[in-house]
Formats: structure tokens, C-alpha cells, sequence
């Protein structure tokens, strides 16, 4: 028995069968010379880049792009501007040093200090402003000390007694004597109670301090009262 469609069913098969379980094909074909292996060229290309839209255009930079030359028209010998520029030079002056120990250790003399630098100076010597101001403001202060002390010395100073006024001073001092003394005259010779002693005791006291303004009265030609 021969079945009919016998052809059709082993040409579906053939097809759906997996390649990769038989031997693969019977002839493969052969790589052309013009398409060999490139470096990276199996690596994934990004798509053509798009063209910018006009309104994100970066603005136009003020320096000049790497790329530009500027024409050079003036040629310049460098060589002999050189060679003249170090025949007709001054020649330049070693800087000073100085030399302190035997071994040859040396040291530039100029910031050293041995050197007079500062004294050339316009301003070497004059009064700073600052210092000049304060001694202005401390000039000032002092004489405003000194006069608020003048006034008030004038405000407490002594006044002198004229040769009228003392007379009259002595006169009121005697006759306040004369009539202090009339009274420590009539108390009486016994005193026995506490308010008579007392009494005594204040009217020699009277008596004492008004012998003694008396005597330095009169033992002084010039007198003065100071102002309370």
C-alpha cells in the first residue's frame, strides 16, 4: 500500500524538522574575498543624527574657533633681534650676597637686614597721619581736663577777709565770748543734777572753741574762708 499523499507529508517534515539536530546542510556556501570581518562591525550603528531646529542653535561664541589661522603678513627675524638685543645689553648685575661661614654658605644681602633699604623711603622719618591725629585728640582732651579743673578751683576757693571785716568778725567773736561767759558765771557752784552738768559741759566747750577762733584770729594777718 502506497499512501497517496506520501510526497507531501515527508516535504512538511523536512521542513518543520530542526536544523541544529542533523549534520547541517550538505554544501554551505563559501564567503566572498570582498566581504571579510571588520573591526566593530558587528557592533550596534546608531541611526543618522537629526538636524537641529533653528531655535536651539547655540549662540555664535566671541572668541575665534580652534581652526582659525590669522594671516600673518609681517616676518619677523627673531635671530638677529636676539643677537643685537644682547650685544647692545646691559649686561645684568649679580645680586649682592654674603658670605658667613667658611665653608662657602652664602645668603642674599638685601633682605637680610645688614642693608640700609628703609631709610631711602620719601616717608622714612615723618609722623604717620594716625599717630599725629591722636596726639591732637590727647593735646585736646588735656586742656579741656585742665580747664573744667580751673573752674572748679575758682568755684572753691578761699575768699579774704579785709582788715574791716576781721575786726568785725573779732568784735562778734568777743562780745559772743563776753556774754557766754556771763552765763557759765551765774550757774551755780554746786551742780547736782544730770541737765546743770550738761549745761556746764557745753558752755566750756563754747568758751574753749570761741578762745580759739579769737587767737588764730588774731595771730594771722591774712585770713581766708573757704566756700562750703
Amino acid at each position: 500500500y502506497i499512501a497517496k499523499l506520501r510526497a507531501n507529508a515527508k516535504q512538511e517534515a523536512e521542513k518543520s524538522k530542526s536544523k541544529w539536530k542533523t549534520m547541517g546542510p550538505a554544501k554551505v556556501a563559501v564567503p566572498s574575498p570582498n566581504d571579510f570581518l571588520q573591526k566593530r562591525s558587528k557592533e550596534p550603528k546608531l541611526g543618522p543624527r537629526k538636524k537641529e531646529q533653528d531655535s536651539k542653535k547655540l549662540p555664535a561664541l566671541s572668541v575665534p574657533q580652534r581652526t582659525y589661522r590669522p594671516v600673518i603678513r609681517i616676518q619677523k627675524n627673531f635671530i638677529n633681534r636676539n643677537a643685537v638685543a644682547v650685544i647692545t645689553g646691559v649686561p645684568k648685575k649679580p645680586r649682592p650676597f654674603c658670605v658667613d661661614t667658611r665653608q662657602g654658605d652664602k645668603y642674599l644681602l638685601e633682605p637680610s637686614g645688614l642693608v640700609p633699604k628703609y631709610i631711602k623711603k620719601k616717608e622714612y622719618g615723618v609722623t604717620p597721619k594716625y599717630v599725629t591725629r591722636r596726639n591732637v585728640e590727647i593735646k585736646k582732651e588735656e586742656e579741656e581736663y585742665e580747664a573744667s579743673v580751673l573752674e572748679q578751683v575758682k568755684k572753691r576757693a578761699m575768699k579774704h577777709l579785709s582788715d574791716e571785716e576781721k575786726t568785725n568778725v573779732l568784735q562778734a567773736l568777743k562780745k559772743k565770748w563776753e556774754e557766754t561767759n556771763r552765763e557759765f558765771q551765774c550757774l551755780p557752784v554746786l551742780t547736782d543734777t544730770r541737765y546743770q552738768k550738761m549745761h556746764k559741759e557745753e558752755l566750756e566747750f563754747k568758751l574753749q572753741q570761741l578762745e580759739h577762733d579769737i587767737e588764730a584770729l588774731e595771730k594771722h594777718k591774712s585770713v581766708y574762708i573757704a566756700n562750703k
